[in-house]
């Protein structure tokens, strides 16, 4: 009897007594005594062949975790040529290894149990199903517009008198102008 089952997005086949070296599994799975249960079985032969769609319903495989190790190191080094681009990463990947114990069909679920515990409520004759009524929800949709900003048209600025620069010539002839008078004064008196 030999069995597929996935794990670490890995398949591997099994029978039962098999010591194999598997990806880190989750804590959180594995119960006190070491034991960890895989669900997702591909394929159980037997004296019949199960094929799962994806997974075999209601087989189960019971395993005893050994130890967890760690693979050898694996060095990857990127490098671009002519562009002055190296990288080197070391790797290392964390191991559990597990003995497979039993290999099992036809298990019943935890949840298989929850719901066959549970009492069915028996309908009367000619009364129709009772069919709770969905409240109605009415979307309002929020539309937000733009505001136009309102901007205030330019005035023109009235139109200023112009001033006459003097230049340096004209400047030149006032000066002259004026030490004239002053020279002309001085003779008249």
């Amino acid at each position: 009897m030999y069995a597929i089952l996935e794990t670490g997005s890995k398949q591997y086949k099994v029978e039962e007594g098999d010591v194999l070296e598997v990806e880190r599994l989750d804590q959180g799975k594995i119960s006190k005594e070491n034991k960890i249960y895989f669900d997702q079985v591909l394929l159980i032969k037997d004296k019949d062949v199960h094929i799962g769609q994806p997974f075999v319903k209601d087989a189960r495989i019971t395993a005893s975790v050994l130890e967890e190790s760690k693979a050898p190191k694996i060095i990857v080094f990127k490098k671009k040529s002519k562009k002055g681009y190296r990288r080197t990463i070391g790797h290392r990947q964390k191991l559990h290894r597990i003995q497979v114990e039993k290999i099992e069909m036809n298990i019943k679920t935890i949840s298989d149990t929850k719901t066959e515990t549970k009492p069915e409520t028996k309908a009367k004759a000619g009364a129709k199903p009772k069919v709770e009524a969905k409240p109605k929800v009415e979307v309002k949709a929020k539309v937000e517009t733009k505001k136009k900003v309102e901007t205030k048209p330019k005035v023109k600025a009235e139109a200023k008198p112009k001033v006459e620069k003097k230049t340096k010539a004209a400047s030149e002839k006032s000066k002259s102008t004026s030490k004239s008078k002053t020279a002309k004064q001085k003779e008249k008196e």
